[in-house]
């Protein structure tokens, strides 16, 4: 019995070591000639260089089964089909990529960190948790690991310099603890066309006084909102807005993705707020979270908050399609390219690529599109040098329950799919974009054209007001499940906007309480401060060359202003 399990074990090794055998740089260059090509900021001799730096750093861990998660979208699931597969015939790693969905992907994470179980090697999670990775310090500090434990397994043509995304996955202690893989944001997207028309102009300007055009504030997104829901154009009543409502936790994404900073929540400064973030949250001079509500110096329930509150239903109701209010994140996305909606403020450019498919309403015959991203518009609270929209930026996490050596080899196949010899490719399958090169190559002047402003914006000035959530927040899973729950009483009409607000800001207040009184973050966690009124905590921000909490605006419907597209972005090409 046992001599047979030895030679059943031996048996296994030799046809381990035989399929092992085949990986190295044969395997590399018929990557390069079938997947990669010219489509690369390297020349094919730095890409086999590269891939030749993989191969020999691979080496201990030929053999080795890893295991990695991501959320399901396109950039993944290219990486788990197409990259994961060409990994492991190039370096004998075995990588396994699992597409989930990406709240399920923050559980894992979760059960991870509470039970210190290796669920996986490594995650692709939203760099929304750097607070909580700072604070807990369960995620290996990146920059730490690159120079020491982890520097035998890292890139030396990584160029962490080249990535847009860093300073969002960069916490206060100035380390990187998440390395970007995806990024997308929030833009305005309108019926470029429509805003064109000769007539849809001239009835604009009648009506409105100012020009039809890119809307600088939410007056003037109103305005077109208003002007175009029920207007006939190509025989079909359209509409002036889109949005969704359905009390779903894919409503808290909708918020807590820098809603509330578009209308002039929080405080000023880039890439978020301080002291006060877009979540309303209010830091001390020591990062700790001090509360929520105005009455500790927070902003979840201010005037501004609630304004964008007030704004989202009041929109919904009298400028989206009816079927709108029952409408997920994901039932919603594809309803403006089928043809009926003239604008909408909030559109992830993730779903760009479903945006420009041959054949589409929005889609002209040469297949550029009918349509352009530009800059959101700002609410009546907002101010200069405030965020004006949410970033994504998915970045590989690696948790110190994971072995080291495990670690290693996920560490190496995070830095085949963001190297340098694919991010171009990629860029081009999920249009994520994350280093500065692969957005100033070649290859994306010359589609431009067919993305309708999306390298435009990337490659302009206003992308630095788009930004992830930031460190203010101590514990993403727990408060961002808050978030629906709330806003999601005033969508179905359960609670005032005021109402909703005030609920959200004293359930979050309560995590900080919780987490307080636990201390399990030290020096950095949460320490609340004393309760005023709204007077009192305006006064102390403005004294402090502040804003947040502030007051309550009489005339929340100022002039609206407008731009021209194209003269906007020639102010980008200047």
């Amino acid at each position: 019995m046992r001599r047979q399990l030895v030679t059943s074990t031996s048996v296994l090794v030799l046809l381990l070591a035989a399929g092992n055998a085949q990986a190295g740089m044969d395997e590399a260059k018929a990557f390069l000639d079938a997947e990669i090509g010219d489509m690369s900021t390297l020349d094919r001799a730095a890409q086999e260089a590269e891939m030749q730096w993989f191969i020999d750093a691979a080496k201990p861990f030929v053999g080795m089964d890893i295991k990695v998660v991501s959320e399901t979208i396109t950039t993944h699931e290219y990486e788990s089909k197409t990259l994961a597969k060409a990994f492991s015939d190039i370096t004998g790693i075995k990588i396994t990529h699992d597409l989930i969905g990406e709240g399920d992907v923050v559980e894992k994470l979760q059960t991870q960190m509470q039970s210190g179980e290796n669920v996986y090697d490594a995650y692709v999670n939203d760099s929304d948790l750097i607070g909580t990775h700072w604070r807990y310090q369960q995620a290996r500090n990146l920059t730490d690991w690159m120079a020491n434990a982890g520097k035998d397994v890292t890139n030396p043509n990584l160029d962490i310099a080249d990535f847009i995304g860093t300073k969002f996955t960069t916490a206060p202690d100035g380390n990187l603890y998440q390395l970007p893989d995806q990024q997308f944001a929030n833009l305005y997207w309108f019926r470029y066309d429509w805003f064109n028309d000769e007539k849809n102009k001239a009835d604009f300007k009648a009506k409105c006084g100012y020009d039809l055009g890119v809307p600088v504030n939410w007056s003037a997104y109103e305005d077109i909102a208003e002007f175009f829901t029920g207007r006939e154009i190509d025989g079909k009543k359209v509409f002036g807005h889109m949005d969704y409502g359905k009390k779903d936790p894919s409503l808290g994404w909708r918020f807590t993705d820098a809603w509330l900073s578009m209308a002039g929540n929080g405080d000023k400064g880039l890439p978020n707020g301080l002291p006060v973030d877009e979540w309303g949250i209010k830091v001390d001079e020591n990062s700790r979270p001090v509360g929520s509500c105005v009455a500790r110096g927070g902003d979840t329930n201010g005037p501004a908050s609630v304004y964008s509150i007030q704004k989202y239903l009041d929109w919904m109701k009298a400028y989206a399609p009816p079927e709108a209010q029952g409408m997920t994140f994901g039932e919603s996305g594809p309803v403006p390219s089928q043809g009926m909606i003239a604008q909408q403020m909030f559109t992830y450019t993730a779903f760009t690529a479903d945006f420009v498919k041959e054949g589409l309403p929005v889609v002209n015959a040469d297949g550029t599109p009918k349509w352009r991203f530009a800059p959101s518009p700002h609410g009546v609270y907002w101010k200069d040098g405030m965020k004006l929209g949410y970033q994504d930026v998915g970045s590989w996490t690696l948790l110190k329950s994971t072995p080291d050596d495990r670690a290693k080899a996920a560490w190496l196949y995070a830095q085949f799919v963001v190297s340098k010899t694919v991010d171009v490719k990629k860029s081009h399958v999920g249009l994520t974009l994350i280093r500065e090169s692969t957005i100033q190559h070649k290859s994306f002047t010359d589609r431009a054209p067919k993305l309708g402003g999306l390298i435009e914006f990337y490659r302009s000035p206003a992308r630095v007001q788009w930004s992830p959530t930031g460190t203010n927040v101590p514990d993403y899973p727990k408060l961002a499940q808050l978030w629906w729950q709330a806003i999601g009483d005033a969508s179905s009409g359960a609670k005032t906007a005021q109402e909703a607000m005030d609920s959200l800001c004293a359930e979050q207040e309560a995590v900080l309480a919780r987490l307080e009184r636990a201390g399990v973050q030290g020096d950095i966690g949460p320490k609340l401060a004393e309760e005023h009124d709204l007077a009192y905590w305006n006064a102390d921000a403005v004294k402090k060359g502040n804003l947040a909490p502030q007051l309550k605006i009489e005339n929340e419907k100022d002039q609206g202003q407008t731009v021209s597209y194209d003269e906007l972005v020639k102010s980008w090409q200047k």
